[in-house]
């Protein structure tokens, strides 16, 4: 394996650095006119740069070797046959990597990647898991008796290296490579995507396409995906009077009902927001994430306010967690006196089915209560369930099982 770590500033304020390529670019060497993807308009690309007639691309160089010439075009003839040894590409920490292929043996660090291998039809691949794999034994039937590698922060590498991964996958910012990658021996990669930010999320499906050697099922995700992304985002586009919404997490421990954990930009829960066509008020009051005071966001006087829970989705029923939580946000003082408050528009949402692959359920989802009118004939359980049916393979009716909102 050859990586670039991303720099140290960069994993401790763990944000998601882009390439300087267009949006939608597929990051993998071979893709030399820098397009969605690897084909023979590639091979034209390349002959024009090795005849002198084209400069080269950042991703010309197929096969990794510093040069371009003819050996780069045989690599894209491999790509495209689908017959090549070893795929170099960039991660979303703008690591340099090379992985042989196919992958055989992977580990995902954390629910979100483990459902994308589920979806691209690699779960069989799939030899340890993490805890939030375990804990959640209705949405990964098989994968939650699998053994388990600690969790996505602090990772037991001891336990990773026992079952002789090829590939191990995980997030851009954790967790850090003193934890991961500098323990490692030759021969496990370390892949990191963060699979849960609309920017970014397609191409990183059709890029671990590749690496499992089925794009097929790649394709079928992502025209799935597509057809409602687009269509949500086409609707919301169309909105002039937005709404403006707090978003915050749910406290890990109990603490001063003062002091919010709001969320800013540059993640996939903000990106629910951002996708629904909502104004996220602490965007430019602070970066990513961090504490803000109550009486911050009483001044503010949100429409909406969102908060986002992992108490309650798939594993249990009951969705008494989220109507704790949403009770806890009402219960600040002076919340009453919110636009949010007094209208009833104060939510919870589940991040175990709007952030990852399913962000766009979690996005349909933001839509309809920012813009019930707008969005009325879009049924978000119909969706949630076509994703289970289709591409987890499971039966599960949302409807029924599971807390994934509240109200709802």
């Amino acid at each position: 394996m050859r990586y670039k770590a991303a720099t140290m500033g960069f994993l401790v304020m763990g944000l998601l650095l882009i390439p300087a390529m267009a949006e939608g670019t597929l990051l993998i060497f071979g893709n030399a006119n820098m397009d969605e993807s690897i084909d023979d308009e590639d091979i034209s690309f390349l002959s024009e740069i090795i005849s002198g007639e084209r400069e080269p691309t950042d991703l010309a160089d197929a096969d990794h070797d510093g040069k371009i010439d003819e050996g780069d075009v045989l690599r894209v003839e491999e790509i495209i046959a689908g017959v090549e040894e070893e795929i170099t590409l960039l991660d979303g920490a703008e690591g340099e990597i090379t992985i042989q292929v196919p992958v055989e043996r992977i580990v995902p660090l954390n629910m979100r990647h483990a459902c994308s291998l589920v979806v691209l039809g690699a779960e069989e691949k799939i030899v340890g898991v993490d805890q939030t794999v375990v804990e959640r034994e209705r949405l990964f039937p098989r994968l939650c008796n699998l053994p388990s590698v600690g969790a996505v922060r602090e990772p037991d590498a001891e336990a990773i290296i026992s079952l002789q991964p090829d590939l191990i996958l995980t997030f851009t910012n954790m967790p850090l490579p003193g934890e991961l990658e500098d323990k490692m021996p030759a021969g496990i990669s370390v892949l990191r995507f963060d699979l849960s930010r609309t920017e970014s999320i397609e191409m990183e499906m059709k890029a671990l396409g590749y690496l499992m050697g089925d794009r097929e099922e790649a394709a079928r995700y992502l025209d799935w995906y597509a057809g409602y992304m687009r269509e949500v985002e086409e609707r919301a586009s169309q909105i002039t009077d937005r709404e403006r919404v707090f978003l915050e997490r749910e406290k890990k421990a109990a603490g001063e009902s003062t002091v919010r954990w709001a969320y800013a930009d540059q993640t996939g829960y903000t990106d629910l927001c951002a996708a629904a066509g909502g104004l996220n008020i602490a965007d430019g009051y602070i970066d990513c994430n961090g504490d803000v005071e109550a009486e911050w966001v009483l001044s503010q006087n949100p429409d909406v306010i969102i908060g986002l829970s992992y108490n309650g989705g798939y594993m249990v029923d009951d969705p008494a967690p989220l109507q704790a939580y949403r009770q806890e946000i009402l219960s600040i003082p002076g919340i009453q006196n919110v636009t949010a408050a007094r209208e009833g528009r104060v939510y919870i949402i589940s991040g175990d089915f709007s952030i990852g692959p399913q962000i766009l359920i979690g996005s349909a989802t933001v839509a309809k209560w920012l813009y019930p009118d707008v969005f009325e004939d879009l049924d978000v359980d119909a969706i949630h369930e076509e994703f289970l049916r289709d591409f987890m393979r499971i039966e599960f009716d949302p409807r029924e099982e599971g807390a994934f909102v509240y109200p709802g």
